[in-house]
């Protein structure tokens, strides 16, 4: 746009430049960093303990006195998976292989697996500090930054970035995606999809946490196995380009076959985004959940958290990408987003692949939905107790904020989304790498009583003296 014959740059493109600066020359180094010091410093806990991971999904029972009151281990874990599986591992990961090539699927999954220490380390930390509201369990970083760093500024501005961030970009990012989906499937008006969403999403938001935990420990596992299922089936059916699929993935990633991307830096950069989006370890979201499960010591929500980095990226995100690059329409230019997944799906199952995806999309964004708009609840709460606030927080954020989406443009909501993305993960890089320290000790003291033949580890809060004071839920 030209004003007087000078330039003038829309809000667009200025967070876009914004946002290759950050994520161009500082947040991939801090984010490929601290997973491998967490990674190194716990002992590689994300490939020593899987099994653990899986057998502590159906551990850590409710008393049935409590189960009214708070979330079991799944709940939280389901409620995490929810907002990690959804738009980044349909649309996100489509975006990621348009712009960066192939190769972005690569550092995806390297994002991942370091990035699931990173995830443990977090929710460890989440588990710790957690603190009782009413008859439940809150916490997250806000909570650690202020009673493990005593920095009220810094957990503050924690609160408000993840609120802004989860909250409210985010959910335009789920909304505008669903609505693409469906004018692409059925024709609809994304004007109407978007009133519908925004009343739906309003109901269940003011429902409050325990009507979002059993929405999402029903929908969350239905969707993700039927997608996986129907991902398996066409990867059987086309076995054969799996080699093919691998070589270019690999050759991609390391700027050896340029013939769709922008070079190295852009592969990495789109790839460590859109993996960062979809699984979120570092970014601070998660453990706003994980803090919320009744458990007997802080490891086990962690463990529990790194399994939902695994079963969002190298599962279903790989699922969607295998479908993508096996159909070839990656190199389609102007494909892009959902509609290029829908593509590629039509392309492998016919004619109803574009409606299987926009139901699948429904249900998958429409999850994180709510699933984001608790992390905003839970850091509403920690700024301030007032009723009034927490209800102008539902409406912008089931309301407003779906409909902003809806009509908005794929470019704008994706580019506001990266900049909140990249505000609140730096934010929340600073505060575990300061205190990841009592998530080692916590590992440590977990892997000993295991050793020592203790079926059920129990932490009690007089384990790190220097805390005592701060931990009011671990007597």
């Amino acid at each position: 746009m030209y004003l007087c014959n000078i330039e003038v740059k829309s809000m667009n493109e200025v967070i876009a430049q914004i946002n290759d600066m950050l994520w161009g020359y500082v947040l991939i180094v801090a984010l490929i960093a601290c997973g491998l010091w967490f990674t190194w410093r716990t002992h590689f806990v994300q490939f020593r303990m899987v099994g653990e991971m899986v057998r502590l999904l159906t551990d850590g029972v409710i008393p049935p006195q409590d189960k009214k009151r708070n979330v079991s281990s799944f709940q939280a874990f389901a409620i995490s998976v929810a907002t990690r599986v959804g738009t980044g591992n349909l649309a996100g990961v489509a975006t990621a292989i348009a712009i960066g090539g192939p190769g972005s699927v690569f550092w995806m999954w390297v994002i991942a697996l370091i990035g699931s220490a990173t995830a443990f380390v977090e929710s460890t930390l989440a588990q710790l500090f957690k603190q009782r509201h009413r008859y439940h369990f809150i916490g997250g970083p806000a909570y650690y930054i202020w009673q493990g760093l005593h920095n009220r500024w810094m957990s503050y501005l924690f609160a408000v970035l993840i609120t802004i961030t989860f909250g409210l970009s985010y959910n335009s990012i789920q909304s505008n995606t669903i609505c693409g989906a469906m004018q692409r499937a059925f024709g609809w008006s994304p004007l109407w999809v978007g009133i519908f969403l925004s009343v739906l999403a309003l109901f269940i938001v003011f429902g409050g946490i325990h009507r979002i935990a059993r929405f999402s420990a029903v929908i969350v596992p239905l969707m993700a196995i039927g997608y996986f299922l129907l991902a398996i089936v066409i990867i059987l059916m086309n076995i054969d380009q799996i080699p093919h699929v691998m070589k270019v993935i690999v050759t991609s990633a390391f700027g050896l076959d340029q013939a769709v991307g922008g070079g190295l830096g852009v592969t990495m950069m789109n790839g460590i985004k859109r993996g960062l989006f979809s699984n979120e370890a570092g970014e601070g979201s998660a453990p706003n959940v994980a803090a919320t499960a009744s458990v007997t010591h802080p490891v086990k929500q962690g463990l529990i958290q790194a399994l939902g980095v695994f079963t969002d990226t190298l599962l279903v995100c790989s699922c969607t990408a295998f479908i993508i690059l096996i159909s070839g329409l990656y190199q389609v230019p102007g494909l892009n987003g959902i509609a290029l997944t829908q593509s590629a799906l039509q392309s492998e199952i016919g004619s109803w692949g574009p409606v299987f995806i926009a139901i699948a999309i429904l249900l998958f964004a429409f999850s994180s939905i709510i699933g984001n708009y608790y992390y905003g609840e839970a850091n509403i709460h920690f700024m301030t107790k007032n009723p009034y606030v927490l209800t102008v927080y539902r409406l912008s954020s089931g309301g407003i904020m779906v409909m902003f989406g809806a009509l908005a443009t794929l470019e704008l909501v994706w580019n506001l989304g990266d900049l909140c993305m990249a505000l609140l993960t730096a934010c929340n890089l600073v505060a575990i790498i300061v205190l990841g320290r009592y998530a080692f000790r916590l590992l440590d003291d977990y892997r000993a009583q295991k050793k020592a033949g203790v079926k059920d580890p129990v932490f009690h809060r007089h384990q790190i003296p220097e805390l005592e004071n701060e931990l009011e839920c671990w007597e």
